[in-house]
């Protein structure tokens, strides 16, 4: 296998090719790669949309020829918007999706994976969309409880919130908060931030560790134990229930306007 889609709603993609080894990140629905390594019954995958290296099981993805793969990734897939629904396949099997799923060359409410045609009728969004939907989209996963490597509404980490808000209005970021620190313009001052924008902070080495998305009157919404909302101040973000600093502001970006 040279090319491949994710046909599952998340599989897990690993450090190292074993099943103990820690998760890093997760291949979503619909989601094309290259494999760069394999090894017995894993293969070592570069994913298309966030370059992101990691180990999957074989027997959990899809493999696609050159055309199929070409055909894929030259068209701009739509995602799913709906928190939890299911696609059915031909024979009417149901299958689950989450908020953020891919649905390649969706139309007339149907898509096709291969030889497998599905049907969706939920909410879906075309890209690009205005920046004021990020606070409505990021809003739906509030409570989501944190897990590291995860990008669902089941469990995600702090940049995989991020980067699902960004990926569902059709701009795509890095997957750790490091990278996404490199993309977008520096903000000077949280008067200058609109809602929709990251703010980043860092640990005691300077290395930065936790993002966060801006809301208006000084609140952040961000992944710290589950999807919550705290103040931001310029020290960093203020927990509302402990009224203590939880973590320490690095930068703020603006991606886009």
């Amino acid at each position: 296998m040279k090319l491949g889609i994710g046909n599952l709603n998340s599989i897990a993609i690993r450090k190292e090719a074993s099943d103990v080894s820690e998760m890093v990140s997760q291949l979503l629905f619909g989601e094309t790669f290259k494999v760069i390594e394999s090894d017995n019954n894993w293969i070592k995958i570069i994913l298309d949309f966030d370059f992101y290296e990691g180990w999957v099981l074989k027997n959990q993805v899809l493999p696609l020829d050159e055309e199929n793969y070409k055909d894929l990734t030259k068209n701009n897939t739509t995602v799913s918007k709906e928190l939890i629904t299911y696609i059915s396949d031909q024979n009417n099997n149901l299958q689950i999706i989450s908020l953020g799923a891919s649905l390649p060359l969706f139309k007339n409410n149907t898509f096709r994976l291969v030889n497998d045609l599905f049907d969706f009728d939920g909410l879906t969004n075309s890209f690009p969309l205005p920046k004021n939907e990020l606070v409505s989209i990021a809003y739906m996963y509030l409570n989501t409880p944190f897990l590291w490597g995860g990008r669902t509404p089941f469990g995600l980490d702090c940049s995989g919130f991020v980067q699902m808000v960004y990926k569902i209005i059709g701009y795509p970021l890095l997957r750790d908060a490091s990278g996404q620190a490199s993309q977008g313009e520096v903000l000077s001052f949280i008067e200058e931030s609109e809602p929709g924008d990251l703010a980043f902070f860092d640990d005691d080495e300077g290395e930065i560790i936790h993002v966060g998305i801006i809301l208006a009157d000084n609140h952040i919404i961000h992944c710290n134990g589950k999807v919550r909302i705290d103040r931001l101040d310029q020290s960093g973000i203020l927990n509302v229930d402990t009224k203590r600093h939880t973590h320490k502001l690095r930068v703020m970006k603006q991606i886009f306007r």
